[in-house]
Parts: structure tokens; sequence; C-alpha cells
């Protein structure tokens, strides 16, 4: 049986001092409609909320607004998948996006891709980017066949993984028990359960695919008809595959004969170097990302000085790849710009450099013990001759090491000078040029 890891080189059921350690190793996040817990959990400003107290949901991700990390999510739950409206949410300012087992975007995720959620009551309704909702709303049933916890009030997210990233998190692979071509298209059985043996809880499911299935195999990417070519799965038919242990991407498609929670097989990896490949080349995207627009984290503490110099303590947020956490040293010369829950720099007409902070990292420690999910556990005390109004105790910023290019974002993803207007902060169709 293949056996997968992380695609960074780290077990998953192990713990890490990074975004793993705080994933309470253990703890699953339940396939199918939203799971209650004894009470809904809202989260406290200035602290990191425990993983275990967050709803678990999954659904296909149906929309999504990156420049105010919100989307919406059709979340499946016991009723006809296509009845139900899409679900709005907000990433946390500190919730983690996974993607093929690496930290990703919301914009890196294409829309159809079935994702795992884990997600909290807002931290403020006031200032929700989304609906705020009745805190029971989970338990409503949807009517129109839709059954209950399509619209839950945790929309909040902490965690929001794509299936491979979850299997990796969890220790579980899916394994094939049969095939079924027919005109170049079919089905597949499977079962998900631990890579270490044993068929798990998950009952089998049966899963479309179509000739645009992308198989990664090694260095590879094969298609249907290479896999036909070689024996392996037959032209037409059905075929055992014998418990083969795989890792599967899904999104969800309109499905004939009245079945309305069939998912789709978009992506196979079928051993673990394919898996490591497309998880390496996905930290690559996401690490230009985060340079452009500086690693984001929240303030601790600020001592004032005179003149407007102070010294700013501030935990940088989790989830991010070793390297970009690496740059952060003592005496390095940084930037720190502040910005909204939505990560959008506020300050500033020009883009983020406009007017940062200036100064240098003093000091840079690394908690030893398990730190939450959302935070790295690494803090930084940063000295600025010119600290700027939004660098405050409570509130979140973003920095940026003197070794990350100095870029200007688009016009989308930062504040005209701070602006408190809520067509600023989500733009209306007034954005749009007159033509």
């Amino acid at each position: 049986m293949t056996h997968f890891v992380n695609p960074n080189g780290v077990n998953p059921n192990e713990v890490n001092p990074n975004w793993l350690s705080a994933l309470c190793l253990g703890v699953s996040l339940l396939a199918g409609a939203a799971i209650a817990q004894d009470q809904p959990f809202r989260p406290e400003a200035g602290k990191f909320p425990p993983f275990e107290k967050g709803l678990a949901y999954r659904g296909e991700l149906v929309f999504v607004d990156h420049a105010n990390r919100r989307g919406s999510i059709r979340v499946q739950a016991s009723g006809m998948f296509f009845r139900n409206d899409p679900h709005p949410f907000a990433m946390l300012p500190y919730g983690i996006v996974r993607y093929r087992g690496a930290p990703a975007d919301l914009r890196h995720i294409p829309l159809g891709t079935v994702m795992h959620v884990r997600a909290f009551l807002p931290p403020d309704p006031k200032i929700s980017a989304v609906p705020v909702l009745p805190i029971n709303n989970k338990e409503i049933d949807g009517n129109h066949n839709r059954g209950a916890g399509i619209a839950p009030a945790e929309n909040h997210v902490l965690l929001l993984e794509d299936e491979p990233s979850h299997c990796l998190r969890e220790g579980q692979v899916w394994k094939l028990k049969q095939i079924d071509v027919q005109k170049n298209q079919g089905m597949i059985v499977a079962r998900l359960g631990p890579k270490a043996g044993g068929e798990g809880k998950e009952s089998e499911q049966t899963m479309t695919f179509d000739p645009a299935i992308r198989i990664w195999r090694g260095r590879e990417c094969l298609g249907l008809e290479d896999l036909i070519a070689e024996g392996i799965w037959p032209a037409s038919g059905k075929k055992s595959l014998d418990d083969q242990a795989v890792l599967l991407g899904l999104n969800w498609q309109p499905t004939p004969d009245g079945v309305f929670i069939r998912f789709h097989i978009s992506d196979l990896w079928l051993d673990e170097t394919a898996m490591q490949r497309a998880g390496q080349n996905q930290s690559e995207v996401h690490k230009a990302l985060i340079k452009s627009r500086w690693m984001p984290a929240w303030v601790d503490a600020v001592e004032y000085g005179k003149f407007g110099r102070a010294k700013v303590t501030a935990t940088l947020f989790g989830g991010m790849n070793d390297s970009l956490y690496a740059d952060f040293q003592k005496g390095v010369p940084a930037m720190m710009n502040a910005v909204e829950n939505t990560l959008k720099h506020n300050h500033g007409a020009y883009g983020p450099n406009h007017m940062a902070s200036m100064g240098s990292l003093l000091e840079v420690t690394k908690s030893d013990g398990a730190v939450p999910l959302g935070s790295s556990g690494i803090q930084i005390r940063f000295e600025t001759d010119l600290i700027i109004e939004g660098i405050r105790p409570g509130r979140v910023v973003r920095v940026r090491p003197a070794s990350w290019p100095l870029v200007e974002v688009p016009r989308e993803e930062y504040l005209n000078e701070g602006s408190p207007h809520l067509e600023e902060r989500f733009p209306t169709p007034a954005i749009f040029p007159k033509y």
C-alpha cells in the first residue's frame, strides 16, 4: 500500500512547531453535514480560539471575494445538494487556507472544489463581513428537501482545507475498490480510511470522473487514456482496484438519475512523490503572495516613547511556509503597516509602504510548546521612530522584512487613507468605470 506524507515533509500525526501543532490531533473533521458542538463558540479579541470548539462541515466552494477574504460554500447536508443556497463565510484574520497539502490563499482555490471547514461565530457581529445569523441556525431545516445544517451561524473560518489537505492532516487515504468505465468516463467506488490499515468508519462512496481527470504519478501528469493504454484501467467495463491507496481532489458537478450528493474526482494522486510535488508548487505560489503582501500578525503590546518612537510586540500568524518565518531575524530592518480584519492595508493612499512605520526587529522569540491554530508561535519586537495610529494592542498588522520585495498592491487590496466607509471596505458596482 502506498503511504502518503505531508508535502512539506511533515507527518500529519506528529506535533509540528507551526500550524500542525495546533490541529488538536485525534479530532476528526467529520465529512458530511455540519456537526454540532455542545455550545457555539465566539472567539475573543486577542486570543486564538480552541480548534476543537469550532463547527466542522464541508461543501462546494461556489464564490470567492479574495480581496476581502470571504466567499460562499454550498454546505452538504442530508437533502438535495443542488437546492442548497450558497452559504457566506469569512476567514478570521488568522484563519488558514490549505490547498493540495500546502498554504494557500482563497484566490488559489478553483470554484467547485470540495472544502472542509472549521468555523466559529463572528468575533464581533457589528463588523462581520458576512451575514450574522441566529446562533441555532444550523439546527433549522432548510425546507425544499435540503435538510438542516446548510447555513450555520458559525461562518467565521479558522481552517479551510481541500480533500487531500484534510486527508494528509488526518492520516487518511482513499482506498479504491472498483472502477467502471463507460464511453470515456465512469465511476469509482472508494472508501476513506486510515493509511495505517483498516477500513475506518466511512461507508463506501461512488464518485464520478470524466476525461478531464488529472492523474498524478511521480513527475507525470496523466490522463484517463494513459491508464487505459497501460492496461491499468479498462477501456470499458468494470475492474477491481484492490484497495489501491490514493489521494483525491474532489469537486461537485450536476449528476443525472436523481442523485444529488455524488462528488466528482478532478485529481487523483497515485503516490507520495506526486502529492509532494503538488504541495511544493502550491507552497511556492503562496510564498510569493505573502512576500508581496507582507506577513500578517496582531499586536500584543506597545511601549510608547517620545516623539512617536515605540516598541511593538506582535505575534506572527500561522500556516505559512517555514522559510517565510526564517526571514524574521534579530536586527533585520523591517516595515509594519496597520490592516483591517480582512488583512487589507488601511494606511496609505499608494499601497502598504506609503504610511508604514519603519524600523528594525529587536528580538524574535519562538514558543517551545504547542501553539493554537492560527498562531505561528513566533513573537517579534519591532522598534520604530514614528508609529502610526493603527498599530495598537489587539489590532492586526502586516510586517515586511527588508529582504522581501517592495511592491505596490492592486487597488482592491488596500483602503484609501484608512477610509471608514462601508463602500470602501466592500466596493459597490460604483467601483467600475463609467463607459
